[in-house]
């Protein structure tokens, strides 16, 4: 099989269902497979979930990362084909995206520091809806949201649970935040906030010894916080390959027109 005239060294990742470890076996006989440490490029191979792990894995190596659908859901990848992978990597568009950096106190003053590429969200913990004040920028834009939650998302975020919460999709290329409300009971007509992706977000806990509150960055969990500061770190700049005509762009524009 060719190797990409720009990736000579490949590294491969791959969920554990048989589907991807399958895929995983046929690609490493024909491209062979690197220590991700020396790879040029990162290959995963499963769904959405192994590519966000991916991404963390490898947030700060700068290298570049392109995803096969081999998995459940699959926005965030490419088709799978075992033919031609060294071609449709020299031919592969790059789309940058940034996390966003939480540092979330709890009752007992512990601070918790995780990125996001997708959300940043709080939860109630309870039967009862949380008690949350917003600021952003060091100013007081909500003195109080009674809702199940609130959460950030980035533009790559912008398409999961940020849609599914009712909120609005962002381009990719957008330099924006979307602030949305989780089953909001007051305000009960507020629908969230895009806010520029400079903006310092702060989540105050409102009574949370009665309504104790969790906030999770993608997938690390805090419970019991009481300040929860969100910011998008433009330190850290990860690169996705996408196959030309497929790329995130375009699929976050076809999904304003799904029905």
């Amino acid at each position: 099989m060719t190797v990409s005239k720009q990736y000579d060294r490949v590294a491969f990742v791959a969920s554990p269902s048989a589907e991807a470890q399958q895929a995983l076996e046929q690609l490493t006989k024909a491209y062979g497979n690197h220590d991700p440490d020396i790879a040029d490029v990162i290959v995963a191979l499963g769904g959405d979930g192994l590519m966000l792990q991916t991404l963390h894995r490898h947030m700060r190596s700068g290298k570049p990362i392109y995803g096969m659908h081999r998995g459940t859901v699959g926005f965030l990848m490419n088709e799978f084909s075992f033919h031609g992978l060294g071609e449709r990597l020299d031919a592969a568009k790059v789309t940058v995206i940034h996390p966003l950096l939480m540092r979330a106190t709890d009752v007992h003053g512990n601070v918790h520091i995780h990125h996001a590429i997708n959300e940043v969200a709080l939860f109630r913990q309870s039967h009862q809806a949380a008690r949350l004040r917003i600021l952003v920028d060091e100013n007081e834009r909500m003195p109080e949201l009674i809702a199940d939650g609130v959460l950030v998302a980035t533009p790559a975020g912008s398409t999961a649970y940020n849609l599914s919460a009712q909120g609005p999709i962002m381009p990719i290329n957008a330099a924006l935040l979307a602030l949305t409300p989780i089953s909001a009971f007051r305000p009960r007509r507020w629908r969230g906030a895009l806010l520029p992706n400079t903006a310092f977000v702060v989540i105050e806990v409102l009574e949370g010894d009665k309504r104790p509150v969790a906030a999770v960055a993608d997938n690390e969990e805090a419970r019991n916080v009481q300040r929860v500061e969100i910011i998008s770190d433009r330190t850290i700049a990860m690169r996705m390959l996408f196959d030309p005509g497929h790329s995130l762009e375009e699929r976050i524009l076809r999904e304003q027109f799904s029905y």
